[in-house]
C-alpha cells in the first residue's frame, strides 16, 4: 500500500539515504519512469501503485518478496506486467512467493506450488505433478473444482 507524500517519499521509507538515481533504477526495474519520483503516491493507477510498492520493496535489498494477491485490483495488461516483473526477480536470484487464488497465473508463473487447504499443506512440488501427481484434494483444487 502507498504510504502517503511522493513517490520518492515512498522510497525513503526502505532507503532513507537513497538518491534520485538510485530511485529512478529501482522504478525502472519495476517498470515506472524517474518522472514518477515527484507524483503524489496517492494518485497513482493500482498498477503504478502496485509498482511502486515491489520498488519500495526492491529498494531495501529482500532477500525473498513476499507477494500477496498482488494482482487482485489490476487490469489484465497490469497483471501481466506484474507477473513478468516478478519472474524477472526471480530469474535474478531474489526468489518470489506469491500467494495467489488465481490458478491460471499460478499455472503462467509458479515453478513450486504449495497448496494449503484449511491452514494446512496439503500438497507441494512443481504444478505439473502436484495438479496430475499430488492428493487427490490437491488435484482438485488444481483443476479448478475444490474449495482449498
Amino acid at each position: 500500500t502507498p504510504f502517503g507524500g511522493s513517490v520518492r517519499d515512498n522510497l525513503h521509507v526502505a532507503a532513507p539515504g537513497a538518491d534520485d538515481a538510485a530511485c529512478a533504477a529501482v522504478l525502472a526495474r519495476a517498470g515506472l519512469d524517474a518522472a514518477f519520483l515527484p507524483r503524489p503516491a496517492g494518485e497513482l493507477s493500482g498498477g503504478e501503485g502496485q509498482r511502486m510498492c515491489v520498488a519500495r520493496a526492491l529498494l531495501a535489498g529482500p532477500e525473498v518478496l513476499l507477494m500477496d494477491e498482488p494482482t487482485g485490483a489490476l487490469d489484465p495488461a497490469q497483471r501481466l506486467g506484474l507477473e513478468r516483473l516478478a519472474t524477472g526477480l526471480a530469474r535474478d536470484g531474489v526468489p518470489v512467493v506469491w500467494v495467489t487464488h488465481d490458478l491460471h497465473q499460478m499455472r503462467r508463473i509458479a515453478d513450486h506450488v504449495i497448496v494449503l487447504q484449511a491452514g494446512r499443506a496439503i500438497a507441494s512440488g512443481p504444478p505439473g505433478r502436484v495438479g496430475h501427481e499430488g492428493p487427490a484434494a490437491a488435484r482438485a483444487f488444481l483443476a479448478g473444482t475444490g474449495d482449498g
